[in-house]
């Protein structure tokens, strides 16, 4: 379906350099990017330009945005977010989602990857001190920075800082103007090595869900869209919250199946009912 095939990858940030191996050799395209797409016109980090739209709507769009300037039926996009885990609200996360289109079969398939692996963060400055110590804990040189007058600016910033000197330089330069200054991680993808090992991670997951076929009509992605809760407790017999089956389903063709005891137990235990340990 599709070995030979093109394949643009929407990205300004150098996505493609763990997008691309993975993708060629499991599906046999032919990935490329288009110098002249800027992704940036649907959002920035930053704040210049605000993302209007979802993190899965605005990779669909920058991802049919590029198919349709470079003339190419099949692509892909990433999109980003960071900031509290939706769970573990003082822990930051990196949320990534990659979307694959498919035109010519009608296809779309999402993987998602919430990650507990960033350096993501910044904080209010004053002093050269204060500067090198938040350099050394978010990972700079190997990861960027961003410099601006304050968190809300967003008329001078100063980004992809990845010398000692230049950030030295960028800081005496702006502390001369404002009581302090603020700095950030700069989460953009060739600035922040950890962020891309989650983007390739996410690729590796989509990678498998385009290898799960249907086993009614063969399409790719047939993948688990419903869990379902009710494992039986150990003990007394009573349904839990634990999970009891996967749905998969297919896009496609709706066809549908459901895999029993996906963790591979068949029971819970006593501590997780409800009516042994309420």
């Amino acid at each position: 379906m599709f070995k030979g095939r093109s394949l643009i990858i929407a990205t300004k940030h150098e996505k493609e350099k763990v997008i691309a191996p993975l993708l060629e050799e499991a599906l046999g395209v032919c990935c490329f990017v288009k110098d002249d797409f800027d992704t940036d016109t649907l959002g920035t980090f930053t704040g210049e330009i605000e993302r209007k739209l979802d993190p899965i709507a605005t990779a669909r769009k920058k991802c049919l945005l590029a198919m349709k300037l470079a003339n190419c039926d099949l692509g892909i996009a990433s999109e980003g977010s960071f900031g509290s885990h939706p769970s573990l609200f003082f822990v930051n996360a990196d949320d990534e989602f990659l979307i694959f289109i498919d035109k010519k079969n009608n296809l779309e398939i999402v993987a998602r990857e919430l990650s507990l692996e960033t350096n993501f963060n910044g904080k209010e400055i004053k002093t050269e001190n204060d500067l090198l110590a938040f350099a050394e804990l978010v990972k700079f040189p190997s990861h960027g920075l961003i410099i601006r007058a304050s968190k809300e600016d967003t008329s001078h910033i100063i980004k992809g800082i990845t010398k000692t000197s230049q950030l030295k330089e960028t800081f005496q330069k702006m502390i001369k103007s404002y009581d302090s200054i603020y700095v950030e991680t700069d989460m953009r993808a060739m600035y922040n090595p950890t962020r891309m090992s989650v983007i390739e991670t996410t690729t590796k997951k989509l990678v498998t869900k385009i290898n799960s076929c249907c086993p009614q009509c063969n399409a790719p992605g047939f993948d688990v869209t419903d869990v379902k809760k009710g494992l039986e407790c150990d003990l007394c017999g009573s349904p839990t919250n634990s999970t009891l089956s996967f749905i998969y389903s297919c896009k496609k063709c709706d066809f549908k199946k459901e895999e029993l005891y996906p963790h591979q137990k068949t029971s819970e235990d006593p501590m997780y009912c409800d009516y042994c340990n309420p």
